[in-house]
């Protein structure tokens, strides 16, 4: 699955700088984020994307 995500700048340079601290790409650090997140137990993965969807929840508003 292909998927593409919108970052702000503060956050897209912020991945770039430790991605690069690490010695991978933005990309992989990212993909190896997802892969972590996903592996997690499953309450621990609800609570994690409860938080993201409530955190973000105008700004999924505004985007509907």
């Amino acid at each position: 699955m292909k998927l593409s995500i919108e970052l702000s700048g503060g956050d897209a340079e912020r991945l770039r700088q430790e991605a690069s601290r690490l010695g991978v790409t933005a990309e992989r650090l990212a993909h190896a984020a997802v892969a972590d997140l996903l592996a997690r137990a499953p309450d621990d993965f609800e609570a994690t994307a409860r938080r993201v969807v409530d955190k973000n929840r105008e700004l999924y508003r505004r985007l509907a």
